[in-house]
């Protein structure tokens, strides 16, 4: 089956506002730049993001922040997104902020059909307990708070319950893929990618290299195809550009 769309445009155009997308990257690593600019210039809004961050300085989910498309994020890691802290605390936004690994597992759960597991991350704290500030009222008060969980004990040691995340969409960054939609990621970039890939209900794969089937080796897979729905071809200018999120010199 060929998967291959001709434009990023096209691959989302079925993305409609109010949709929960989760997506890859870390910081400015493996971000699908051109699919979340093709969001935005389709004027997809009111959206819920499932992602590690919510893009660092111009790039990546800041874009759809910026313009107010993002509804509510669930993430372990706000950095130095000052927009993204201040829409926060302003009550702009709803924050779902979790331990990191938990996200990645509970992505990875949700993508292999795993609708809850327990972890010991987060017991004996407001993860677990509860009262997490979601949102902010606007004057430093919460609106909203994280509910409490479910807490179990197992041989002697406490663990709380964490559901499966699933998502109607799911983009992805790749640095090569074939028609097929089998996946390959160059380091870092396989951190989140493959699990928020797991997690989409339809994946959009952007891919840095576009090569036949069977030119990838199987053991090379870093993701089946059979997670992915739909596949563009960066051109050689967009898989080139990538940014850096902080440049240090030495004499």
């Amino acid at each position: 089956m060929d998967k291959v769309v001709a434009t990023a445009a096209q691959a989302v155009a079925d993305v409609g506002d109010g949709s929960s997308l989760a997506v890859g990257g870390f910081g400015l690593s493996g971000v699908p730049n051109v699919l979340i600019k093709a969001l935005y210039e389709q004027g997809t809004g009111n959206l819920s993001v499932v992602s590690n961050n919510c893009g660092a300085m111009d790039s990546g989910l800041a874009v759809l922040l910026s313009a107010g498309r993002i509804d509510r994020v669930t993430g372990s890691y706000i950095g130095g997104n000052k927009e993204f802290a201040r829409q926060y605390l302003a009550g702009e936004i709803e924050v779902e902020m979790i331990p990191q690994g938990t996200l990645a597992e509970r992505l990875r759960s949700g993508g292999a059909g795993i609708p809850a597991f327990y972890t010991p991350a987060g017991v004996g704290t407001q993860v677990a307990d509860g009262g997490l500030p979601w949102r902010y009222d606007g004057n430093g008060g919460v609106a909203k708070a994280s509910p409490p969980k479910e807490v179990r004990e197992f041989d002697g040691v406490e663990y709380v319950m964490e559901r499966g995340i699933r998502t109607d969409f799911a983009l992805v960054r790749a640095a090569k893929g074939d028609r097929h939609g089998n996946l390959v990621f160059n380091k870092s970039t396989r951190n989140f990618n493959p699990l928020a890939a797991q997690a989409g209900k339809i994946t959009i794969a952007e891919v840095e290299e576009l090569v036949e089937p069977g030119e990838i080796e199987p053991d090379a897979v870093h993701l089946p195809g059979i997670f992915v729905q739909r596949v563009i071809a960066l051109t050689p200018e967009q898989a080139v550009d990538k940014g850096i999120e902080k440049r240090t010199v030495s004499n």
